[in-house]
Formats: C-alpha cells, structure tokens, sequence
C-alpha cells in the first residue's frame, strides 16, 4: 500500500523535473496548493499532459502503482483530480486503495 507522504513527494519532484525543462519565465511553484488546471492554472493543457504522464511513469517505476490518471472516473468528478497538487493525491491515493481492494477480491 503507498502512503498518502510518498505520493505528495513524487508529485511535487515531477512539478520540479517540470520547472527544469520549462523556460525560466515560465517556472511553476511547487507547493502542494499548486493549480494545475482550469483558469487560474500554472500549467497550460500541453504542460499538464506532460506531467501526468511523468506523475504515472514514476508511480509504476518508483511505487509499483499501475495508474492511468486521465480516464472516464476523473472526468465524471463534480471537482476535477486535477485542480491542485492536494486534490490530485488525494485521486491517486483513491485509485490505489480501490486497486488493492480488486487485486483483494480477485485473489
């Protein structure tokens, strides 16, 4: 099972990887109240896909955690996953669990 502490640190070290590729006048804070989409976001939709797809390589590499992110469930939400850093553990972190609960069932 993957603590909620290990997820807010992978995400704010990919907002960090970001911020190393991203010119400098396009750097990102990286803080767990980071806006990653909608109005006020930091990101622009290129940049987030980029980071979501970095946040689930490094989920599978690092924690072992197959997730896709971007699916039916996260569109389907009343507050996007995708809103802030914060909200974005806390999908993952519910993905997770619900994934442990099937692999539980199933075995």
């Amino acid at each position: 099972m993957i603590e909620a502490e290990q997820v807010e640190a992978l995400l704010l070290e990919a907002l960090g990887n970001l911020n190393r590729e991203l010119g400098q006048d396009r750097k990102i804070d990286v803080r767990r109240d980071t806006i990653l989409f909608g109005r006020e976001a930091e990101l622009d939709s290129l940049t987030l896909v980029s980071f979501v797809v970095a946040v689930e390589a490094m989920l599978q590499e690092r924690l072992g955690v197959p997730i896709s992110l971007i699916d039916e469930r996260a569109m389907r939400r009343a507050v996007s996953p995708f809103r802030n850093v914060q909200t974005l553990k806390d999908y993952i972190m519910s993905i997770a669990s619900e994934t442990t609960e099937q692999a539980g069932l199933a075995g």
